[in-house]
């Protein structure tokens, strides 16, 4: 086990190395001065060029880039090309907002995709299974965005329950109001999610019940839904953890999308717009901490798959 969790953590640092390359070659690529935009539309080239000196702009790309992994491994993830402001304060500042999103939007897809995709498995010859099944496959196809702003206008427009947009001033110091920001944008995450993992949720629970142990439980009496769930449950658990590790990026992904539909002060709408501005440094940093906590999810899924799944432990052994 030990092995494979020094293997395992020698493939997530050289995948964020290979991924911190990746992300700075191609921010290079991106057309735009962030000089320019500092100096202002009448600045002189002398006073572009003073900036791009100050930046350290005007160094070789492979210079860049080494003071800014040196930097990340001091703990350092540089400052703001445009403020001045370290990007590892305004991350966790606004990680405030974004991971109890995320981990709301996560509960939701689960309490969505669990019961009710068992549920679709089990009655699969029967109109619930079959509509349960359509409409996670119909709600599957539908853009978050869409998603979101009919969710808007029944929840905030008509009814009035929940706020629309925004996040409250007080943030986490009013628990009940930053709540109820983060309820529409979560459940249009969590829908949406939801209905993806409730697919891969029913499919798993149908190779379940081909299974010969469910049979087995089925013949000493127990029903087929007693039988699944004592028996069959686990293995479908395994399946959910490993789709969990993937959903956590569309997640993050839709966490980009709905805080700026919602104007959530997450990392998300921060890093569109740091992209806007061109401060390369911030958004540079912002990518790889996203990509790394995807990292390091699918390790700690990896992980946890070993210890529960024995079968992973008597292949190696």
């Amino acid at each position: 086990m030990i092995r494979y969790a020094l293997t395992r953590l020698a493939l997530l640092l050289l995948g964020l190395f290979v991924a911190s390359a990746l992300i700075f070659a191609t921010l290079r690529i991106l057309p735009g001065d962030v000089a320019q935009l500092i100096a202002g539309v009448n600045s002189s080239p002398a006073q572009v060029e003073a900036i791009r000196t100050r930046l350290g702009l005007d160094q070789p790309l492979l210079v860049q880039y080494g003071q800014w992994l040196f930097g990340i491994l001091r703990g350092d993830l540089g400052s703001s090309q445009l403020t001045g402001t370290p990007v590892i304060d305004e991350i966790v500042e606004k990680a405030e907002v974004t991971i109890p999103l995320g981990i709301l939007a996560l509960l939701i897809a689960l309490l969505i995709a669990v019961p009710f995709g068992v549920l679709a498995a089990v009655r699969r010859r029967r109109l619930d299974g079959t509509l349960l099944s359509f409409g996670a496959q119909t709600l599957a196809a539908v853009p978050v965005v869409w998603a979101g702003m009919m969710l808007v206008v029944v929840f905030a427009v008509w009814l009035g329950w929940l706020p629309a947009q925004g996040f409250p001033r007080a943030g986490w110091e009013d628990p009940a109001a930053a709540l109820r920001a983060l309820i529409l944008p979560a459940l249009t995450i969590g829908v949406v999610e939801g209905a993806v993992l409730l697919r891969f949720v029913r499919s798993a629970t149908l190779q379940a019940i081909g299974q010969d142990f469910v049979r087995t439980g089925a013949a000493k009496g127990l029903t087929r839904t007693q039988s699944l769930i004592r028996h069959g449950l686990p293995s479908v658990g395994l399946s959910i953890i490993t789709v969990l590790g993937l959903q956590v990026a569309g997640i993050l992904v839709g966490a980009v999308v709905i805080e700026q539909l919602f104007s959530l002060p997450g990392i998300g709408r921060m890093l569109v717009a740091d992209t806007g501005n061109r401060d390369l440094i911030k958004v540079q940093s912002e990518l790889l901490v996203l990509t790394g906590f995807v990292l390091i999810v699918g390790f700690l899924v990896d992980l946890l798959h070993r210890v529960i799944d024995p079968r992973q432990r008597e292949a190696e052994g």
